[in-house]
């Protein structure tokens, strides 16, 4: 019969119930159940552990098998898509943040965007924009608080003078 069920788990069992009280995610709690299974002989071929992890078992081998080349680590990790690059580089990224920085600053997205454009070469939507500086850099804008046109200076600097007292 090909393909026999030979197993050797290394880890201690004590080990193996540390990592699975302290998992994370279900698919690392249930390839950490297959190993502390195996070590404690709780099932004695693949297909009754595929049944018990209703899984298929070429799932199961091929779980096996990646614990087998690279041992615990290798089982666990999860690959995940690279995804998509964004749209301004991470240059681009420190530029901007620096100048967000500067006391003079910018006083709209549309500004920011336009720096973009001419000093990066980078056209990016005004929501992009705005989600890259407010969320991403954690940026505000230095944009000064409304003054009215009617208030005189003179009464300001003496409610200032007044107000200390």
């Amino acid at each position: 019969m090909g393909n026999n069920f030979r197993a050797e788990v290394c880890e201690s069992r004590e080990e193996l119930q540390h990592r699975l009280r302290h998992a994370l995610t279900a698919t690392t709690k249930e390839r950490l159940q297959m190993l502390y299974w195996i070590k404690t002989k709780a099932i004695a071929t693949r297909q009754e552990l595929s049944q018990r992890l209703l899984r298929d078992e070429s799932t199961v081998y091929r779980w096996l098998k990646r614990y087998k080349q690279g041992g615990i680590d290798a089982l666990l990790e999860v690959k995940t898509a690279p995804g998509k690059s964004g749209l301004i580089s991470e240059t681009v990224m420190s530029q901007l943040h620096e100048r967000l920085g500067q006391p003079q600053g910018f006083r709209s997205y549309s500004q920011i965007q336009e720096w973009l454009t001419q000093e990066c070469q980078v056209v990016a939507a005004y929501k992009t924009v705005h989600k890259i500086v407010r969320y991403k850099l954690n940026a505000k804008l230095k944009v000064p608080r409304p003054r009215s046109a009617k208030a005189l200076p003179e009464v300001q600097d003496a409610f200032k003078k007044n107000f200390q007292k």
